[in-house]
Formats: C-alpha cells, structure tokens, sequence
C-alpha cells in the first residue's frame, strides 16, 4: 500500500504525532484513568486541558490581554451570523467583503438576523469572476458602520489576502473569518475586533470554534440576545455556557503543542510558503498543462485549485492520484478540477509527492 496523503479541505490532515498521543491517551489521560471523552467539563482535569489550550493559543499568535478566547460549536459558519446579532446592535450598517464562496454566504446570513444595511464593501466575483481580490484600499467602507467582515482565504476559490488589510485609523473594528488559515502565519492580533475560525482545517478535528474577541465589543452585546447566542454569557461563564466540544479542545491543545515543537507559527509559515511554491511552480512550468488562473498576489497558500481544461482528464487524474495515495484531490462541487489543501500538518513530503505525480501525468497524458 502507498503512504497516504490527505489533501481534504476539511475535516483535515493532523499531525501524527498529534493522533500517536491521542491515541496513547485514548482510555487513560494522563494517568487520570478516564478517557478525555468522557470527562466532566467542570472537571479539574478538563479545566485544565481548556487553560492550557488558551494559554498556549495565546502564546502562539501573541494574543494581547484585552482579547478574550472561547472555544464554541457550531463551526465557523455560526459566527455569520452571531457576529451581527452580537456586535451590530445600535448601528445600521455592516460593511462586508465578499471574496469568494464563504464570505458570499456570510453576507447572506447576516442579513437575516439583524436590521442593518448589509452593504457590499467589494465584490471580488463582480470584479475579477474570483480570480483576485478586491484590495482593501479600494473597499468602500464607512466609520458609522457597525464593523468590516472579510474572510482571509477563501478555500473553494483558492484565494487568501497574503497581507492583513490595514484600515484607516477612523475604520470600524474587523472581523475576519480566518477558519482555513489560522495559525499558518504571523499575524498582529491588534488589528482585528473579532477574529473567529472553525477547527477543522488548521486546529484540530471539527466541533470546536476558535473566536478571539476585544473586549471594548463586549459593550455591545444585548441582553434581549438567548443566553446561548450572547457572547458575554460564554465569558461570564468561563466560557462554559454550555458544554463546549471537549474532545475536539483537547485536540486542538495537542495541535498547539505541535506547533511550538515546529518553532512556533513563524516557522510553520517557511514550511507553508515552500509547499504552496512547490506547488504553483509545477503547474506553471506545466506549459499549460494544468490551469490556475488566480492572480499571484491571491493565490492561496492553503489551498491550490488547478485543472487540466478538460473535465475528463481532471477525472482520471483524480482516479490515478487517489491509486497512489494522493487523497481528497476533487475540486469543490461548483468548480470542479482539483483541490490540494495543505494545511499546516499536510508534510513537505506529500506536497512533493503530488507534484512528481503530476509530472508524470502529463507525460503521459500532456
């Protein structure tokens, strides 16, 4: 049998070592004797596992003291929505960005939960049909509104704003989804009012959401919110409101762990940078062989769509791929092509072995 490579956009690739101690700890944590599965959240043990998890999350990205940390459920596609109810209250404007697939659907939501004018900052498939993004000194936003939502890669259109945007001192705080390349880069915490990301790409296996929140924004919060869609009913509670994802916390702490045994994000991101260039440098010195049409300013680190122009082919590279250990290469069901997502844990050594696959596809078939 041939190694296998998870290339799936999500649930994702995990470090082995993460899943080898997971696996050691599986019926006894720690020496506790009892499986993390089944620990009580208000468990000393458990309060633990969460401390240490925000503690080194913390670390990892610099988080600043006046953010709070929870790790909710619902996945990334629930913030959409809590984000308006939470932090739009008073105000009758959102400025939002839609970039690709995801901040498309953000948009949507958002204006079915709240009285505020959604308004279109930029529109990158009006502009380029998702093939560049619309650049933040061009987006078209007001300091009344409530706060600009962007998301930071966009996973089906393999695009990714490789710099932060940086808004004008007047702008309203940011709120930035940043589910599918959290943690794959440096970033100043500082410049976001809300930064919120499901696990299931970078972190850990899917059920918990990392949402990184300045305090000032708690202000806004209404009461007349349920308890259970409130973020400040999480904070006062710890975080614990209800029973969060533990097994999914844990995950993500042994993940986070990782991550500084690899030197931490900044080094992580080299790591990312030669996967990703790996990659674009195969299918540009392709000869055209294999199509990526995204602008190179955009193109996403975390996840390479390409396409041979023909919808037969693009099957039978999927077939033979996944023959030799190169799972989870179908594009989004929209787009069709192939998708390689390559997450953090995703090895050089899968990267490499992708692209002496497609060398040898198109000897054979170019």
């Amino acid at each position: 049998m041939p190694k296998i490579y998870n290339f799936s956009a999500g649930p994702a690739v995990l470090p082995e070592s993460v899943l080898q101690t997971a696996q050691q700890e599986m019926l006894d944590y720690n020496g506790t004797g009892f499986p993390v599965m089944t620990l009580s959240h208000r468990s000393d043990i458990f309060l633990s596992i969460l401390h240490h998890a925000e503690q080194d999350l913390r670390q990892l990205l610099n988080i600043p003291n006046n953010y709070k940390i929870l790790f909710m459920q619902g996945g990334g596609s629930t913030q959409f929505e809590l984000v308006a109810m939470n932090f739009a209250n008073g105000f009758k404007r959102i400025d939002s960005v839609i970039s690709g697939n995801w901040s498309r659907i953000a948009h949507e939501q958002m204006m079915k939960v709240t009285d505020c004018t959604i308004h279109t900052a930029a529109h990158g498939g009006e502009q380029f049909n998702y093939t560049d993004l619309p650049q933040p000194e061009n987006w078209d936003i007001s300091p009344d509104s409530a706060f600009v939502h962007y998301v930071s890669n966009e996973t089906v259109h393999g695009l990714q704003y490789n710099l932060v945007p940086k808004l004008s001192a007047d702008s309203p705080p940011m709120i930035c989804d940043m589910s599918s390349d959290i943690l794959s880069r440096p970033i100043n915490v500082a410049d976001f009012g809300v930064i919120y990301a499901g696990a299931q790409k970078n972190v850990g296996p899917s059920g918990a959401t990392i949402v990184i929140i300045r305090e000032d924004l708690l202000e806004r919060c209404s009461d007349k919110l349920p308890n259970v869609w409130n973020y400040q009913r999480y904070i006062a509670n710890n975080g614990m409101y209800n029973t969060p994802a533990t097994y999914p916390i844990y995950m993500a702490g042994l993940v986070f762990r990782w991550l500084q045994t690899q030197g931490g994000v900044a080094k992580i991101e080299q790591f990312n940078n030669l996967k990703a260039q790996t990659l674009y440098d195969t299918i540009d010195q392709s000869g055209g062989f294999y199509r990526n049409n995204i602008a190179p300013r955009a193109r996403s680190k975390m996840n390479v769509i390409f396409n041979t122009g023909s919808e037969e082919l693009d099957k039978k590279f999927i077939f033979e791929a996944d023959l030799r250990g190169l799972k989870s290469l179908k594009g989004y069901k929209t787009l069709g092509g192939m998708r390689a997502s390559i997450y953090n844990a995703m090895p050089l050594e899968g990267v490499q072995a992708l692209a002496e696959f497609m060398q040898e596809f198109q000897r054979k078939h170019g």
